[in-house]
């Protein structure tokens, strides 16, 4: 009876159909897009996918970090490649979002990885209030 543990695979997952059409899928777009909007693209093209089969490859990918998701106040998640970590200020009311360039948390993200031994795909920061236009006018 052999008492070693079993060591993860080295090289990278096989990927399904549906996940290698929603990886190329989104390299075109070079935006970030809902599971919806997936759907409707691929069926467009000529797939024959169904929306659950799009959701169970998203978050598949998501969970290997081939992807990353940011919920939007609407509860609608927007999925893109990882390619940057997000940050964004959000409208509550009116849902605007803006995209902040400048990252508060790089130096933390790094300690994190390196004293908690955790493997960080990408991060997301994201401040929720009024803009400018929103907010009651004082005076």
């Amino acid at each position: 009876m052999s008492t070693n543990p079993v060591q993860p695979s080295s090289r990278s997952p096989e990927r399904t159909r549906s996940q290698r059409r929603i990886l190329s899928l989104l390299k075109d777009f070079k935006r970030p897009l809902s599971a919806q909007e997936i759907y409707v693209e691929l069926r467009q093209e000529g797939q024959r996918i169904g929306l659950a089969t799009v959701y169970r490859a998203l978050d598949a990918l998501r969970l290997e970090g081939e992807i990353q998701s940011r919920t939007l106040t609407s509860g609608e998640a927007l999925y893109d490649l990882p390619h940057r970590d997000e940050h964004h200020l959000t409208c509550l009311q009116c849902g605007l979002s803006v995209a902040i360039d400048d990252c508060p948390v790089h130096e933390l993200t790094n300690r994190l990885s390196q004293n908690q031994h955790f493997k960080i795909y990408y991060h997301t920061l994201e401040f929720f209030g009024l803009c400018a236009n929103c907010q009651p006018s004082l005076g």
